[in-house]
C-alpha cells in the first residue's frame, strides 16, 4: 500500500487522463520508491514494461529489450540491431494494442544510454517523430541516476528540449509519512525512536524495510549496518554508484563537506577538497543538490557568491560518523557508543538536519504557514565573532526573522548562562551585520520543550519534535 505521494500520483494520473500524449519523467535518489509508486499508481498494468539492465553492453540491453517486448504480447523476430530499430518494435507493439491510453513504462532507463548507443537520438525520434503526435500514448521513464534525468532528458538542448511534460521528483517521506509507513510495519515505535530513525537514515523507506520489530532500536542499527552480514553495510558506495555515472568527484566532494559539518562556501570547497573552479565543480554540486544530499543556503545580508554548500542527507552523516569510522569492523559499534561524547555530538547535528528537512512542519507550528518566508544560514564575516554561526534563519515577509536554536535533549531544554549569552551575541551579530530592520526574534527547536528558568525569556516561541510530525503543506 502506498504511503503519502498523494501529489505524486495526482501527477500521474492527471497525465493518464489527459486528452494528448503525455512525457512524465520520475527521479529521485536510489532506494526511494519511483518503481513502487509507478507501478502501484497503474495496479502494474502496462501496454510495455521495461527495465534497463545496470553496468550491461548493448547487446545485452537490446536482448533485454526483446525479452520484454515478448512479455508484454510482441512478437519480435529478432533482438534489434539499434535503438532505432528496438523503438520500432515498441511502434508495432503499441499499434497492436486496443488499450486507449497505452501506457509505456521505461525504468532505469539511464543504465540504457550505453557509450556509442545512440540511446537518446532513438528516443528523442520515436517521441519526436512519432507519440508526440498521437493522443493515446503515456511513455514514463524513471531512473535513480539523477544527474542523467536531469541532464539527458529534462534539461535537454537538443531534441527532447522542453518534450517533458511532467516531471516527478520523488522526496524522501517525511515523518509523519514514516510514522505511518512504521504503522503499517506494525513496528510500535514512539516518536522518539522514529525521530531517532529518521536521525541516521532520513525518510528512505527501503531502508526502514529492514526494521526488525521483535529486537531493540541499537540492536537494529547494529544488525543493519555493522553487522558482518548487514544489508546496509555496503550503501554508500552503491548509493553513489547507482546516482552517477562517475561517482568519484561527486564523492570527493561529499569527503570534503563531511570534514566541515557546518557547510562550505564554495571558496571554502575548492581550497579544502583542492577542486579547480570550472564548470564541472557547478555541475557537481547541483546534481547532488538536485540529489537531496546537499543543500544550499545564501548567507543572509551577502551576495550568492557566498552560499553555503552543507551536507544534509542523514544517512550519508551517519556514514561518516560511524560507519567509515569503524576501523576495527565492530559488529556492535552503534550499542557500544551510545551516551559517549560522539554519540551526543551526533545526535545534535543529525537532529539539526532532520529539522532543515521539515521546514513547512516548522512554519505550521510557528503559526506562519501563509506567510512568505525564505530561508537562509548566516555567519559573521568579522573575524573577533569566530563561531557566530546560525544554521538556519526565517526571513518573513512580515517584517521578522526568526533564529531557529535547535537542540537535541534527553528532557526539557534549560538554558543556563552560557548558552544564553551565545544566543544573544549571535542575534546582535545579525542584526548589526546585515543592517536589518526587521524585528529578531529567537525560536528553540527541541525534543520536549523548554524548562523555564531565569534564561529561558530569550526565547519567543517554542517548537517540539512532535510538532515535526505535523503534516506537510499541501
Amino acid at each position: 500500500m502506498l504511503i503519502g505521494r498523494e501529489r505524486e500520483i495526482g501527477q500521474l494520473k492527471s497525465a493518464y487522463q489527459s486528452e494528448y500524449s503525455e512525457f512524465v519523467a520520475v527521479y529521485g535518489r536510489r532506494r526511494i520508491g519511483k518503481t513502487f509508486l509507478v507501478r502501484e499508481t497503474f495496479n502494474y498494468k502496462f501496454t510495455f514494461q521495461h527495465s534497463g539492465l545496470a553496468k550491461s553492453k548493448m547487446r545485452k540491453q537490446l536482448e533485454a529489450w526483446k525479452s520484454s517486448l515478448k512479455d508484454s504480447g510482441g512478437t519480435p523476430s529478432r533482438v534489434p540491431r539499434s535503438w532505432l530499430e528496438a523503438f520500432d518494435q515498441l511502434k508495432e507493439l503499441i499499434n497492436k494494442s486496443r488499450e486507449k491510453k497505452k501506457v509505456i513504462f521505461i525504468d532505469e532507463m539511464p543504465w540504457m544510454d550505453t557509450k556509442r548507443s545512440d540511446f537518446v537520438p532513438a528516443l528523442e525520434h520515436f517521441w519526436n517523430g512519432w507519440a508526440s503526435a498521437r493522443k493515446d500514448i503515456l511513455l514514463i521513464v524513471c531512473g535513480s541516476a539523477t544527474s542523467w534525468i536531469i541532464n539527458k532528458i529534462i534539461k535537454d538542448h537538443g531534441g527532447l528540449h522542453n518534450r517533458v511534460t511532467h516531471k516527478i521528483h520523488l522526496h524522501q517521506f517525511t515523518l509523519k509519512e514514516c510514522e505511518q509507513y512504521s504503522r503499517q510495519l506494525k513496528l510500535g515505535m514512539t516518536k522518539k525512536q522514529l525521530t531517532e530513525c529518521y536521525m541516521v537514515m532520513g525518510g528512505v523507506p527501503y531502508y526502514w524495510s529492514f526494521f526488525d520489530r521483535s529486537i531493540s532500536f541499537a540492536q537494529n542499527i547494529d544488525n543493519m549496518f555493522f553487522a558482518e552480514d548487514a544489508p546496509l553495510r555496503g550503501e554508500f558506495d552503491e548509493l553513489y554508484s547507482s546516482l552517477f555515472r562517475n561517482p568519484e568527484p561527486y564523492i570527493h566532494v561529499i569527503d570534503t563537506l563531511g570534514k566541515k559539518l557546518s557547510g562550505m562556501t564554495r571558496e571554502e570547497l575548492k581550497e579544502n577538497g583542492k577542486l579547480s573552479a570550472n564548470g564541472n565543480l557547478t555541475k557537481i554540486l547541483e546534481d547532488l543538490e538536485y540529489c537531496g544530499f546537499i543543500r544550499r543556503y545564501s548567507n543572509l545580508g551577502n551576495t550568492s557568491h557566498r552560499s553555503v554548500y552543507q551536507l544534509i542527507d542523514s544517512y550519508t552523516l551517519f556514514y561518516y560518523m560511524y560507519i567509515k569510522v569503524n576501523k576495527h569492523q565492530d559488529r556492535h559499534f552503534w550499542s557500544k557508543n551510545l551516551g559517549t561524547p560522539q554519540h551526543n555530538t551526533w545526535c545534535g547535528l543529525a537532529f539539526e538536519r532532520v529539522c532543515l528537512m521539515h521546514i513547512d512542519q516548522i512554519k505550521r507550528a510557528l503559526s506562519i504557514a501563509g506567510i512568505m518566508s525564505s530561508e537562509f544560514s548566516w555567519r559573521s564575516q568579522k573575524t573577533e565573532s569566530r563561531g557566530a554561526q546560525i544554521d538556519l534563519l526565517i526571513d518573513r515577509s512580515d517584517d521578522v526573522i526568526d533564529v531557529c536554536e535547535m537542540k537535541y535533549y534527553a528532557e526539557e531544554y534549560a538554558f543556563n548562562q552560557d548558552e544564553y549569552a551565545k544566543l544573544q551575541n549571535r542575534m546582535l551579530r545579525l542584526a548589526e551585520e546585515t543592517k536589518t530592520r526587521k524585528a529578531v526574534q529567537a525560536i528553540l527547536i527541541t525534543t520536549y520543550g523548554l524548562k523555564q528558568n531565569e534564561y529561558s525569556d530569550i526565547v519567543q516561541s517554542v517548537v517540539t519534535m512532535n510538532d515535526l510530525f505535523l503534516e506537510q503543506m499541501k
